[in-house]
């Protein structure tokens, strides 16, 4: 009822406006209207042609008090619109001639008069919006003098925000000492501590859609010593009323630290084995795998089984499935993955012609204290579920693996590198294309330092990192479930894919980051631990081993490792093993000891 009423007073201020012009135009053009009738017949015709063209253009619709520059040349253009159909209206239905210059002064006083209401409504709600009491603003800094920080300004100003822009950083030197929105362009980013400490920045806003990881994180490094607090404007936004929406302006994620380019995907590949066909996930409650789930979803395969050990996280990948994909025939199996005959049922019941195996065994400190649960889990698993994939005609087998399974110093990295070797023997002994994918540490995962950083800062400190020159491979979730479907894709059996990590991040530098980017000062609002190198742990991690040969691929952001031939058929071998074997963590070190080489080892191992 509100809206209409706001229609109907919109269209009563643009009558009078409209007819107003009329009048002058008459008065001053010299147009001659003797007939009563004629003179009140010109105005209902103006009356009707306003305000039929204004409706179809949805000028009615618009919310002017935030209205810009393509609102108003929506406006003109009504108004042009409407003047000539009133001229060309004049001449067939009253042989009246308007002279051009009446025309054209018809348009500008009428633009005018329309235009002019809308402004000063606009004007008198900042007004009025600027005399409210409202809360302690914040001083804010916007990092980019571009379209989208002017953009972020303009927000922030009509929306009589919290935060109160106090200016621009921009690198562009021709923009130095110019202003934008009324807002000067006080230096570059290099500037921003001092302009921090001398305008008493509180927040700090980047308004670079383009910037990659490297950029951003140089940003946020050089206000880690500041008290301002961190906010971005993600690379994809909407615009609502030429401006964006204050809230998804959000807080810096460690995700945008790393961000890279978007992934290159062929869709004809994927949607080659994928679509229309049975796909099959070990793992599939998990931070990979469940991954790997809602992206091969998207693929529409003919049926998706999550195979899972743990009930909860099987139970919400499959709610958040069903969700998202509701036509998608989704079948959920709980099961242990060393269960063979459990194992083999399944594959016989719904034959997958893909198969992607993300169960594993990852922690490698506990893995230290428990090898024989490792090597259960992570080897004699992917035994049974490439054995049942063999034997069941899949076409297509991928392992996920780890940078840990080269030049392993761990329990966990070892038995990852003897799953790579066991899919690379089945690989040889049928049609099925077996592969493995390797790649690091996924951000955010279970039991990744992310989550932990979290819940350190969250309770006050201290953050604790193993080793100051500790540095590791990271990427996200998302990404490396897609270059595992790529490989997938390109796989001709055999191959062990390796997916490019970009460059390694020092964990120390994610931790102040981390800090930072949480509102708090590194070391003064909240401290560092350093508690010591774990079992298990080396000080880098690698992606190729000393034996391997790096091989590029038709993706490039996907490799390949050709490890030499390895010595020892290790399918064999495990058949032989008895229970005892299995089950002793002497017996299986010394398992691990005689098929995998081990390169400055600090762990367990030795």
């Amino acid at each position: 009822m509100k809206s209409k009423m706001t229609m109907l007073l919109k269209i009563a201020i643009d009558l009078i406006a409209v007819n107003t012009a009329l009048n002058m135009m008459l008065a001053l053009s010299g147009v001659f209207i003797p007939e009563r009738e004629v003179f009140w017949a010109l105005h209902l015709m103006a009356s009707m042609i306003v305000v039929g063209i204004f409706y179809i253009q949805e000028i009615y619709h618009r919310l002017w008090q935030f209205a810009g520059l393509r609102d108003y040349m929506v406006l003109i253009n009504g108004v042009a619109g409407y003047v000539l159909t009133f001229y060309f209206g004049c001449n067939v239905l009253f042989s009246i001639s308007l002279p051009p210059l009446a025309v054209i002064a018809m348009i500008c006083v009428t633009g005018f008069l329309a235009g002019g209401w809308r402004l000063a409504w606009r004007i008198i709600r900042e007004f009025s919006g600027n005399r409210k009491t409202v809360q302690k603003v914040r001083p804010t800094l916007i990092v980019g003098a571009g379209g989208a920080g002017s953009l972020v300004a303009r927000t922030l100003l009509d929306n009589r925000s919290m935060l109160r822009p106090k200016g621009f950083v921009d690198d562009d030197q021709a923009k130095q000492g110019m202003r934008l929105m009324g807002l000067p362009i006080l230096g570059t980013r290099r500037d921003i501590p001092e302009l921090v400490n001398r305008l008493k920045i509180e927040e700090i806003i980047i308004a670079i859609p383009s910037a990659g990881g490297s950029e951003i994180k140089e940003i946020v490094e050089l206000s880690r010593n500041t008290p301002a607090r961190l906010k971005i404007l993600p690379s994809v936004f909407q615009m609502i009323g030429g401006k964006i929406p204050e809230e998804q302006i959000r807080d810096i994620q460690v995700e945008d630290l790393l961000k890279r380019k978007p992934v290159k995907l062929n869709i004809e590949i994927i949607g080659g084995y994928i679509t229309g066909h049975v796909v099959l996930v070990t793992g599939a409650g998990g931070s990979v795998g469940a991954e790997l789930c809602v992206q091969l979803a998207g693929y529409n395969p003919a049926s998706l089984v999550l195979l899972g050990k743990g009930e909860n996280s099987i139970y919400e990948i499959e709610a958040r499935l069903a969700a998202g994909f509701p036509r998608l025939k989704i079948f959920s199996e709980i099961v242990d993955v060393r269960d063979y005959p459990r194992i083999s049922r399944i594959f016989q019941r719904y034959k997958p012609a893909v198969v992607f195996h993300a169960a594993a065994h990852k922690h490698v400190p506990l893995m230290e204290k428990s090898p024989s649960e490792a090597f259960k889990n992570n080897v004699l698993g992917t035994c049974a579920v490439a054995r049942a994939a063999l034997l069941n005609g899949v076409k297509t087998f991928v392992l996920i693996s780890t940078d840990k399974a080269v030049n392993c110093t761990s329990v966990m990295g070892a038995t990852k590198q003897l799953a790579e070797r066991i899919v690379r023997e089945y690989n040889e002994q049928g049609d099925t294309r077996f592969a493995a994918v390797r790649f690091g540490n996924v951000l955010d995962s279970r039991g990744s330092v992310i989550p932990l950083f979290k819940k350190q800062i969250a309770a006050g400190g201290p953050v604790t990192v193993t080793h100051p020159d500790m540095v590791r491979y990271f990427m996200t979730i998302p990404e490396a479930a897609q270059l595992v479907i790529e490989a997938g894709g390109i796989a001709k059996g055999g191959e062990i894919f390796v997916l490019d990590m970009g460059e390694p991040v020092k964990i120390v530098d994610l931790a102040l980051n981390m800090i930072k980017l949480s509102g708090y000062r590194p070391e003064k609002d909240i401290a560092i631990k350093f508690t010591g190198i774990r079992p298990g742990e080396k000080l880098y991690e690698e992606l190729f081993g000393a034996d391997e040969t790096v091989v590029e691929t038709q993706h490039e952001k996907i490799l390949m490792a050709q490890p030499a031939d390895a010595q020892g058929n290790i399918l064999e071998f495990i058949a032989q093993l008895t229970e005892e074997d299995i089950n002793e963590d002497i017996k299986v070190l010394g398992i691990i000891k005689k098929f995998v080489t081990i390169y400055n080892a600090e762990g367990g191992l030795n």
